[in-house]
């Protein structure tokens, strides 16, 4: 009796382990949206400047930016190089002016995977604001060490054909849900892109990342650092804002 007694006793202690630890592991699709709630706006307000390092050769960009959801986007540069320069985003169509030739110029199709202003973001990685979790299926594969942080290691696969990046992989802090590092890859499996963290702020009651290192690895000795200051989430913007007049003035 006492060895049935010992034998329950170990398997209801044992069930209870593995209940806590259970509980404790998050699904994959929480992982995700855990990101989503913290890097995704309704609308954001921005100063930013973006360094852009490549050849041994270094380029500062300032710029100010507003955004709405996943349909709008104005982003005016204010570098002495670049100013004037202005891109609108609406209706899922992206314009830039230049105060070069005074003209509006349609980026559309491949073009809005290209560089953007020389730096190792396209026009894409720049303006998109669609919550990962709507564009990816998500399970975790494993953890891992990462700067000095034990990670849950994320893989996601596009749900679309037209995902610029069919796969990513995301590195995603057990404690505090911060996005560390996102591995973006081609379909044949050739990693393409890699974004790192250097810092987020606490704004509105969410990890935002504000500042963030984007390596293009099909650019030799190239890397990108964009910096976030002044960030306002989730105030009205209004509607001339995001204006062909805005765009053109």
């Amino acid at each position: 009796m006492n060895k049935k007694i010992t034998a329950a006793l170990v398997l209801l202690i044992a069930g209870t382990a593995f209940t806590l630890f259970a509980a404790k592991t998050p699904t994959a699709q929480e992982l995700l949206a855990r990101v989503d709630k913290n890097e995704i706006f309704t609308t954001i307000q921005y100063e930013a400047e973006m360094i852009i390092e490549h050849n041994n050769r270094r380029f500062v960009k300032t710029m100010n930016a507003w955004a709405r959801e996943n349909s709008d986007s104005f982003i005016e540069f204010t570098n002495p190089e670049d100013a004037g320069t202005r891109y609108l985003r609406r209706g899922g169509r992206l314009f830039v002016y230049s105060p070069d030739n005074e003209g509006v110029m349609l980026i559309s199709g491949h073009m809005l995977r290209e560089s953007m202003m020389g730096s190792d973001m396209s026009y894409e990685d720049a303006i998109n604001n669609e919550p990962l979790s709507e564009r990816y299926t998500a399970e975790i594969v494993g953890s891992q060490t990462l700067q000095d942080k034990d990670t849950w290691i994320l893989e996601l696969k596009a749900k679309r054909r037209t995902e610029s990046y069919p796969k990513r992989r995301l590195f995603i802090d057990k404690e505090n849900g911060d996005l560390l590092r996102s591995e973006l890859f081609a379909l044949s499996g050739a990693m393409l892109k890699e974004q790192n963290l250097i810092r987020v702020e606490l704004i509105g009651g969410r990890r935002f990342p504000v500042e963030v290192e984007v390596r293009d690895l099909l650019r030799r000795n190239s890397r990108t650092i964009f910096i976030m200051r002044n960030v306002v989430l989730d105030k009205p913007i209004p509607d001339a804002v995001f204006s062909m007049r805005n765009l053109e003035r």
